[in-house]
């Protein structure tokens, strides 16, 4: 699939956000302090962490830290991209007060309300 087919098919925009996150496999492995390359309404893009051994649609818990980790947006997701630089999740669910923050996260970093109230729309019909 070539990236312009891609980025015609995606739905949610991708935000640059340096952040820091916990990632915690169903199976037991743990990674910590994780650094994240962006995220979406939708799922999060994260830099491969040190002794990876994760695959494909491998389910996780995904805390995103902000605010010196005094705010967490929590998500369980899985594995839908993966390479040699960078892993990266799709939500599958996610709680009401951690959806709020990321959609005011998302919000404050898109600068278009309309494109935000779009994306959640598709959120809501995903």
């Amino acid at each position: 699939m070539s990236n312009t087919h891609s980025a015609e098919r995606r739905q949610f925009s991708r935000i640059p956000f340096p952040a820091t996150a916990h990632l915690k496999a169903y199976k037991g492995d743990l990674h910590l302090n994780c650094d994240v390359i962006d995220i979406s309404l939708k799922g999060i893009l994260i830099k491969l962490p040190n002794e990876w051994k994760g695959e494909m649609h491998e389910k996780y818990k995904i805390d995103l830290l902000l605010e010196n980790a005094e705010l967490v947006i929590n998500m369980y997701a899985s594995v839908a991209h993966l390479d040699k630089q960078a892993v990266g999740f799709l939500c599958e669910h996610i709680d009401l007060d951690s959806i709020s923050h990321l959609k005011r996260l998302v919000e404050l970093n898109l600068g278009d309300e309309a494109l935000l109230h779009r994306e959640l729309s598709a959120l809501i019909n995903s």
